[in-house]
């Protein structure tokens, strides 16, 4: 893991699109703010795992198909 400090008004560079500043630094909270392409999903980590548990569900369950009554 790499560890920078930086300081607010103060960016990150991820690649060549993709910067992180920092907004603001009130108490123990640290705001940032992200600039991505629009092709780029950006989560929180608890939204990320959330999605992730979902889409294993999903993948995990059997469909439920409707009783479809046929005509004699």
């Amino acid at each position: 893991m790499l560890i920078l400090s930086r300081k607010v008004n103060e960016k990150i560079m991820i690649g060549d699109d993709i910067s992180i500043s920092v907004i603001e630094v009130r108490g123990d909270q640290v705001r940032l703010g992200v600039e991505a392409p629009r092709s780029v999903k950006v989560f929180r980590r608890e939204v990320f795992d959330a999605i992730k548990a979902e889409n294993k569900a999903a993948a995990e369950s059997r469909p439920v198909l409707p009783d479809i009554e046929i005509p004699k």
